[in-house]
């Protein structure tokens, strides 16, 4: 008489015993999943509640009168001030700044430390990651000085000198160089050196070589690199806040800044309005590069210096 087995071998009572042995570990999991992204979630709902409502108590809106409800959009009236949208362009040409200034310097650098065995190269790779080591508001006051330096230059000054959006995003691309550099550099270890060996021979230039073989082939690295650099970008606060005055060259997280007050009452609904106004753009283009987002990660996997 043939004997019912269930999973990998064992009768039909073990059998029943493993599958309620792996539906409760998969619950656990779950359960501490859910308990872990509560306070996420909490604060999530509370932005949302707290942009549309006077004032809140809890996730509560209260009205004017302190009754539950009451909904109103004049915390979004900041939208009608040409401000808000002059500091929208100032965070985009900042973010955009760091997308080609880190991927275009990145890219070259990488390429050339990668393919390239010259004098000096394992020590400049060591000097990228010691730099990479060095929290930026540690060098703000010799940033100053660069930019202050650069001012005084007629050609480069008026945009690349202190309170200038130019200056801004100069500094923002020096500090994210080095990890760019490695995170191309792994990219560029993992390609297979016959398509280019072949172009070399073939009496292609390094710089062809670089331009139409080997960054076609690394397109989900720089695309990876500058979703990385676009958010940084975007988000940026303590540069951006440092080196710039007023509101002509300020960004939107600067912004949001000069509406908290030491001294006077704080429209915290009123904050987080705008705090969801810079947010919303992110979360659309996160939704839409996430995987590819992710994926900055898998060049370093390979490859050694």
């Amino acid at each position: 008489m043939a004997t019912t087995v269930g999973p990998k071998g064992y009768g039909v009572e073990a059998g029943r015993l493993y599958a309620a042995r792996r539906v409760f570990n998969s619950s656990i999991a779950y359960i501490l999943l859910v308990i872990s992204i509560i306070p996420i979630v909490i604060g999530y709902a509370w932005l949302i509640i707290a942009t549309f409502s006077y004032r809140t108590e809890g996730l509560l809106p209260i009205d004017a009168d302190g009754n539950v409800g009451g909904w109103t959009l004049r915390n979004w009236a900041f939208l009608n001030d040409p401000a808000i949208w002059h500091v929208t362009l100032n965070s985009l040409v900042i973010a955009l700044g760091m997308v080609i200034g880190v991927g275009f310097v990145s890219s070259l650098a990488a390429y050339a430390l990668s393919r390239m065995n010259f004098s000096g190269r394992k020590g400049f790779l060591s000097l990228t990651l010691i730099l990479h080591a060095f929290p930026s508001v540690t060098l703000l006051i010799a940033i100053f000085f660069v930019l202050n330096f650069i001012s005084k230059l007629p050609a480069l000054g008026p945009r690349f000198g202190y309170n200038t959006l130019g200056g801004v995003a100069l500094v923002m691309i020096s500090l994210d160089l080095p990890l760019g550099v490695w995170l191309m550099k792994g990219f560029f270890d993992n390609l297979s050196w016959d398509m280019e060996r072949a172009a070399l021979i073939d009496g292609a230039s390094r710089f062809r070589v670089w331009w139409e073989i080997i960054l076609p082939q690394i397109k989900p690295g720089l695309a990876a690199l500058a979703i990385f650099e676009f958010l940084s970008g975007w988000s940026a606060f303590l540069i951006p806040f440092t080196f710039t005055v007023g509101t002509r060259v300020a960004n939107l997280p600067v912004y949001l800044r000069q509406l908290i007050s030491d001294t006077a009452p704080t429209n915290w609904n009123q904050v987080a309005a705008v705090g969801l106004f810079q947010l919303i753009p992110v979360l659309v283009f996160f939704i839409f590069t996430q995987e590819m987002l992710l994926s900055i990660y898998s060049g370093g996997a390979k490859g050694g210096t």
